[in-house]
């Protein structure tokens, strides 16, 4: 009986072992024409051929299961399945004592990266702003600790602003700034003896050259900080879903950490502007400007707000200080001349009230409201001129000085003007 048992349970371990051989076997067997496949590309057919040992994988020495699973993630990353491919790879990595597939691993899970990557880029510029986000969030998602994985997520955040998907983009925004992301990256620059322009290079292209004869001037620079756009766009988030004192907070916030940050003061001057708190943007104008004195677009916005308040002296100065610091902003010009031809109207409808008179004293009034007319266009022209030269065609203001002349019976830049007109219109 003994004998008998001790038969029974001979052939049973024979039958396992033969057994567990056969499974080994058709596994080897399996994951190697899976392999094939994936060399040759073909990447269903090999999802096809890992399905036939899915259910027996489990149970199988642990390298055949990493090799399964490098060649399931290869597979899905080829079918660009990617967030499964990714899963499926770190899997096998963890499997892998005998450090057979780690590295291959390694180096799809970063390929992986780079194909999302340039997808998202595609997708931003067909304007399928969600793909791109979903893809640069899943990019960053890879590995959150590594170095620019947080340059994925910022982007991510502006495709979805552009999506209008503002509920993500203000969750992605506010994981920017709990990590006080800043974006900032050393930037190198040279310049080549030759030219004496200086170039913009790589790192490696920095410490080459800096050693060489040839150039000069070697110096690095930093970009500057995204933190200030991230807290003025969850700022702005908050005016479009209508939370206004959570956007007030926002911008505030970022202030008492950064006080003396001009771009933050700048973001929450807008802010107030697009909250249409117009008296509220101009003092923190005047704030800006003392931080930054020499900024003639401070000026010109200060400018451009107390024209709409219908303080016209006050925008007059502010308009001629920022032509001061940059007499070739085009913008500068245009406001100025509107602003100064604002007073013709008041003239023209006096002239008309007197026009119809046969009273001398009125012939008088006329005359000179038509002089006091032609003074308040000959003020303007140099502006105007200027404003032409910088921008010559700019066929509102050609118009309008063609007119000027016109009336000041100047034939000559009046053809002139006319001319430069019809040039424009014919192309």
């Amino acid at each position: 009986m003994i004998q008998t048992n001790l038969k029974m349970i001979k052939k049973l371990i024979i039958s396992i072992l033969l057994l567990t051989t056969f499974f080994g076997y058709t596994q080897k067997k399996e994951l190697r024409n899976a392999e094939k496949r994936l060399d040759e590309g073909f990447y269903n057919e090999a999802l096809d051929i890992l399905s036939q040992i899915e259910g027996i994988i489990s149970s199988s020495d642990q390298k055949y299961q990493a090799h399964y699973y490098y060649l399931l993630g290869w597979a899905n990353k080829g079918d660009t399945n990617f967030n499964e491919a990714v899963s499926l790879l770190r899997k096998s990595i963890e499997l892998d004592k005998l450090d057979k597939y780690s590295e291959n691993s390694n180096i799809l899970i970063d390929q992986v990266e780079i194909e999302l990557v340039n997808s998202a880029v595609e997708d931003n510029k067909n304007k399928d702003f969600i793909s791109a986000s979903k893809k640069l969030y899943d990019a960053y998602s890879i590995n959150p600790s590594k170095e620019g994985s947080l340059t994925y997520l910022y982007f991510a955040a502006s495709s979805s602003v552009n999506g209008s998907d503002y509920q993500v983009a203000l969750g992605y925004y506010d994981m920017l700034k709990e990590m006080e992301y800043t974006g900032v990256v050393s930037e190198y620059f040279i310049t080549p003896l030759k030219t004496q322009i200086e170039e913009k290079v790589s790192e490696t292209e920095y410490n080459l050259f800096k050693s060489s004869k040839d150039y000069t001037n070697p110096r690095i620079g930093k970009t500057e900080s995204r933190l200030p756009e991230i807290v003025k766009n969850i700022a702005l988030i908050y005016v479009q879903l209508g939370e206004t004192e959570k956007a007030i907070n926002a911008i505030k916030d970022a202030r008492k950490i950064n006080p003396e940050d001009l771009n933050l003061l700048l973001s929450e001057a807008d802010l107030y502007m697009k909250l249409g708190d117009k008296d509220k943007f101009k003092v923190l104008m005047k704030e800006a400007i003392t931080k930054d004195p020499d900024n003639a677009i401070l000026y010109y916005n200060l400018g451009v707000i107390n024209a709409e308040q219908g303080e016209s002296d006050d925008a007059m100065n502010y308009y001629k200080k920022a032509l001061e610091l940059d007499p070739d902003y085009a913008a500068t010009y245009l406001n100025l001349v509107g602003l100064i031809l604002e007073g013709e109207s008041a003239l023209v409808e006096q002239m008309n009230e007197l026009a119809t008179s046969n009273k001398r004293s009125d012939y008088e009034k006329y005359d000179k409201l038509k002089q006091d007319r032609e003074n308040l266009y000959t003020s303007c022209l140099p502006y105007l001129e200027k404003l032409i030269e910088i921008d010559s065609k700019n066929i509102e203001a050609l118009k309008t000085a063609k007119n000027i002349y016109y009336t000041v019976g100047d034939n000559e830049n009046y053809k002139l003007m006319t001319a430069k007109i019809q040039e424009l219109e014919n192309q």
